[in-house]
């Protein structure tokens, strides 16, 4: 776990990050977008600063600041979402799906609630080799009636899979409202499958990390799953399409009361001044070196392009003809 000030360098990161980041999207270095995570960065900082570097994560469509606080160079990570060679995925990923297995990212996903299985059996497969790693797997509001979720709780609570599922309920689904969409509650689909719930306070990093924390011990002591559901307010778009296109389903009223809220203010208040802007110039060079290196990366080879694409190296089993 880290301490107060290693939380802010996280959160401070992840907010500085995905800034420069929609600045790339608005001048075209970026193609086609991105999902911000602004308002949502003491979720990401405060679940993994409870896990140890071979505990895994997976991540969704609105990834970045999973990836970074699960300790992905944020240069590669740059690169990756300008598409280039030398990003985490070799700029065949993208946003939506940064990877880095050396450091437990097994991957963001962008079809919704997809990276639920492969945590849970990522977990379940550490288990059965005698290791005590945990997995902790993203998913959002909209994700909490998808099939593939509940049918994920089931096989984990039945085989006391050691994985932590943490829902980030920022209130919408890309422009629809929970509780238009929703009935009964997060931690009630957990209920139902006996796996213990707790809904903390998803912009502050503290009570991300204490109630994550407590999961992770259960899991990693053999006692199955639990569920995290993080309360927060998405700051910004659900996708930057929306800084053209505008369409009105909040009130800019109601978007400034959300951001009252702020992560990065709320644990920055918890750190001395003088630490706290010498954080903020540490992560400033440490950004404009990643935009540095991203911008002047080359694009991939095109005669290249079908590399990966398909498997091999791949033998038969035994008995197989």
């Amino acid at each position: 776990m880290i301490d107060a000030a290693g939380l802010y360098r996280t959160v401070r990161l992840i907010r500085r990050f995905e800034e420069r980041a929609i600045e790339l999207v608005h001048d075209g270095t970026i193609v086609g977008g991105i999902h911000p995570y602004l308002g949502q960065e003491a979720i990401a900082a405060g679940t993994c600063a409870a896990l140890r570097p071979d505990d895994v994560i997976t991540s969704t469509h609105r990834g970045h600041g999973h990836v970074l606080a699960k300790g992905a160079d944020p240069a590669r990570t740059l690169a990756e979402l300008t598409g280039r060679a030398t990003g985490l995925n070799k700029g065949r990923g993208g946003s939506m799906h940064a990877a880095d297995f050396s450091l437990g990212i097994l991957g963001a996903n962008a079809i919704v609630g997809a990276a639920m299985p492969i945590a849970t059996g990522a977990a379940w497969a550490a288990r059965r080799a005698g290791l005590d790693r945990v997995a902790v797997t993203y998913f959002g509001d909209g994700a909490v009636s998808q099939g593939v979720v509940l049918e994920t709780m089931n096989l984990a609570a039945l085989w006391r899979v050691p994985v932590v599922f943490v829902c980030e309920n920022n209130g919408f689904a890309t422009t629809t409202r929970f509780e238009d969409a929703v009935a009964g509650t997060v931690t009630g689909r957990a209920a139902a499958f006996d796996i213990p719930a707790s809904t903390v306070d998803g912009s502050d990093p503290e009570a991300v990390l204490a109630g994550t924390a407590r999961a992770v011990a259960r899991a990693r002591a053999g006692d199955g799953p639990s569920l995290v559901e993080c309360v927060a307010y998405r700051f910004d778009a659900h996708h930057t399409w929306e800084h053209a296109a505008r369409p009105r389903y909040r009130t800019d009223e109601e978007v400034s009361a959300g951001m009252t809220r702020d992560p990065v203010e709320i644990q920055g208040a918890r750190i001395p001044a003088d630490v706290r802007a010498r954080i903020d110039a540490e992560i400033e060079a440490l950004l404009d070196e990643a935009v540095r290196f991203a911008c002047e990366s080359p694009f991939p080879d095109v005669a290249g392009a079908l590399d990966h694409l398909y498997a091999d190296g791949l033998r038969a089993r035994a008995g197989v003809s």
